[in-house]
């Protein structure tokens, strides 16, 4: 489920926390990484959990329309279709899931008024009272439903109760979306274990992410000293702290992980600089990192050159 560029991202906050913070030890930030990792998945299932406690409300809203004085017409077709449909019906009597659900107490994290407000919401939007209304095939409660989880997100109510709950649903939002919106057209399925296919790989959490945190670490001074000579008139003591960050971290990539072009890496860090730090620091760290990175080549070249001539 997560990016390189999510566990850069991750990486990057981890090193920003300690550089604000001297008194956390380097073992100690390198302990704290896999359970901030683990909150990536922990949001995602929390999401299915409020998607499926806002559908629940689709009970309530049937017993009230259909015990009205002077029910329209509307109020007589309603039916809770919305929760008993084969979908979310499959998340409900997923027990894998619930236990999940259970284990990570989600029932606590919620106000249990917002599902209640998010659900009357949408409940008057056009597209539900027309599911309500229509005979709805596979396909098309699946476009109700992502069209629901749509609404969502635009809704403060929702954005509150994951704010509130996890700190890195903003920051993870686009990723959490994905694969909401991947498992829902999954469903139903008859492998109820499908969710962990959403746990973030070993490749890139581990031999990417953990190796790129340990290696900035652990490597800092040899990283300024590479880095610094390269800033020319700029006084690295200066600089944003986030930039600072941004280029030890890609210097890492480029000596540590060949497997990764450099170009690469570059665009990468480009991106993070434009989205997590000042306004010129997109260009600058596309300066510095480009000379970096020619200074790298040279270097390879020279050395492969001087190996040829020995042979």
């Amino acid at each position: 489920m997560l990016s390189r560029r999510s566990v850069r991202v991750k990486v990057m906050q981890l090193l920003y926390t300690q550089d604000r913070d001297e008194s956390i030890t380097i073992n100690h930030l390198i302990k704290s990484y896999h359970p901030y990792i683990d909150l990536s998945y922990e949001l995602f299932l929390f999401s299915l959990y409020v998607i499926e406690q806002i559908c629940n409300c689709s009970t309530e809203d049937m017993i009230k329309r259909h015990a009205k004085h002077l029910p329209l017409d509307y109020d007589k077709k309603f039916t809770d279709k919305l929760v008993t449909n084969p979908i979310i019906s499959s998340i409900k009597t997923n027990s894998y899931l619930q236990k999940n659900f259970e284990k990570k107490k989600f029932e606590s994290k919620i106000n249990k008024d917002y599902p209640i407000k998010i659900y009357d919401a949408f409940a008057k939007s056009e597209a539900y009272k027309n599911f309500i209304l229509e005979e709805n095939d596979s396909q098309s409660l699946k476009e109700l439903l992502l069209e629901m989880y749509r609404f969502c997100r635009q809704d403060e109510y929702f954005n509150e109760v994951l704010e509130d709950s996890y700190y890195n649903w903003l920051d993870d939002k686009s990723l959490i979306v994905g694969a909401v919106k991947k498992y829902i057209k999954g469903l139903p399925s008859d492998n109820e274990k499908m969710f962990e296919e959403f746990i973030p790989d070993s490749e890139t959490v581990d031999e990417f992410g953990s190796e790129l945190l340990k290696k900035s670490l652990n490597k800092k001074e040899e990283f300024m000293e590479i880095i610094i000579p390269v800033l020319e008139n700029w006084d690295h003591e200066r600089l944003a702290i986030v930039d600072t960050i941004l280029l030890r971290m890609a210097l890492c990539e480029m000596m540590d992980f060949p497997t990764i072009p450099s170009k690469v890496t570059l665009n990468e860090y480009v991106e993070l600089a434009k989205q997590y730090s000042t306004a010129k620091s997109k260009e600058f760290i596309n300066g510095i990192l480009d000379k970096l990175m020619k200074n790298i080549e040279g270097e390879i070249e020279a050395k492969s050159g001087s190996e040829e001539e020995s042979t």
